[in-house]
């Protein structure tokens, strides 16, 4: 058994498991991020498993088509469906397992942005090493409105947070209701007030067909010319288009971003240079208790394939890890 461990940016393999306990099976890991699909078949054509971290390479079916000695797909984290395509696997085949994952981990970065903007942690920061003292006038939070898009599993810890603040808590999703909301102390409302009322504005929907683009360039205009937009879900949920372009013209205050169209960023992508943008290079859940879980489970994933009973195993009509999650991730419960 040959097994890759692609897109370990931060060298991390071997830290938490000692592969060789696996008889029989040779690990290769890799650094780097392969871009180009081909580029990718070459380098997976002798493998018989791969082992990747979150999504930060995809596998649709041309890929797989084109790996005929790949069985078995070692996937970290709870959602998978959009960015493997389960069906190719399963046709193929190739068997995917999955682990679970802490998700406060990203609650703790929306916080770390939304601070950041408005305190401007960072260009006071910049300024201080620079031998500069205090450069401006941050905002402060109590009795400023947090819109939250999509009051699920993520909305909810950020809510709380917010309150604490002394913030007042707004939100709207396709499915939330007053009723729905009312019980943590949030105001459901239209979208359109949402993007008019809030100063700032964070994003806590799952990717689907239908939340692609949910946060458009109307929704953008309707901001207020000091609130700020955070995105830790996915970047297709915001078009990125209209969002550069309200940054460029400084029709609203800024933006906190731990998710991009495309990863690594390029090192010459505006979001690099923009003075009132925050971002991070998607942190939200690499944390050692999360990297723990992924190559522990992972580990244990590939010894029970190995052993004839795989568990942990993505089933493709319900796409989501069937054993008990870690915290409050189920998929019903996401608005």
């Amino acid at each position: 058994m040959r097994l890759a461990i692609i897109d370990d940016y931060q060298s991390v393999w071997g830290r938490f498991v000692d592969w060789r306990e696996l008889e029989g099976v040779t690990v290769v890991p890799f650094r780097d991020h392969v871009f180009d699909e081909d580029e990718l078949i070459a380098r997976l054509g002798d493998f018989d498993a791969v082992l990747r971290i979150r999504e930060r390479t995809e596998f649709p079916r041309r890929v797989l088509d084109a790996l005929p000695r790949l069985k078995l797909i070692l996937a970290t984290g709870m959602r998978n469906a959009r960015s493997i395509d389960l069906k190719a696997a399963e046709e193929r085949g190739v068997t995917v397992v999955a682990t679970q994952v802490h998700h406060a981990t990203t609650v703790e970065v929306v916080w770390l942005l939304l601070l950041s903007l408005f305190r401007d942690f960072t260009g006071e920061v910049a300024s201080f090493r620079a031998g500069g003292w205090q450069r401006g006038l941050g905002a402060g939070l109590d009795g400023k409105v947090l819109g939250i898009v999509g009051l699920g599993h993520m909305g909810r810890p950020v809510a709380r947070i917010a309150q604490a603040f002394g913030m007042t808590v707004i939100a709207w999703s396709p499915n939330l209701t007053a009723e729905r909301a009312a019980p943590h102390g949030v105001e459901a409302v239209a979208k359109k007030d949402l993007f008019r009322r809030a100063d700032a504005v964070t994003i806590h929907m799952p990717l689907s067909d239908r939340s692609i683009g949910i946060v458009g360039a109307e929704d953008i205009a309707a901001m207020k010319p000091t609130a700020f937009l955070v995105n830790t879900s996915r970047p297709q949920l915001v078009d990125e288009d209209a969002l550069i372009a309200a940054l460029q013209a400084r029709r609203i205050g800024g933006a906190g971003l731990d998710v991009y169209g495309v990863e690594p960023l390029p090192e010459d992508h505006v979001y690099r240079s923009l003075p009132n943008v925050v971002a991070t290079p998607h942190i939200g859940f690499v944390t050692q208790e999360n990297y723990e879980i992924f190559f522990r489970q992972s580990f244990e994933n590939l010894k029970a394939y190995l052993d004839g009973t795989p568990v942990r195993v993505i089933d493709p009509a319900n796409p989501y890890l069937p054993d008990a999650p870690l915290a409050d991730t189920a998929p019903g419960d996401v608005t």
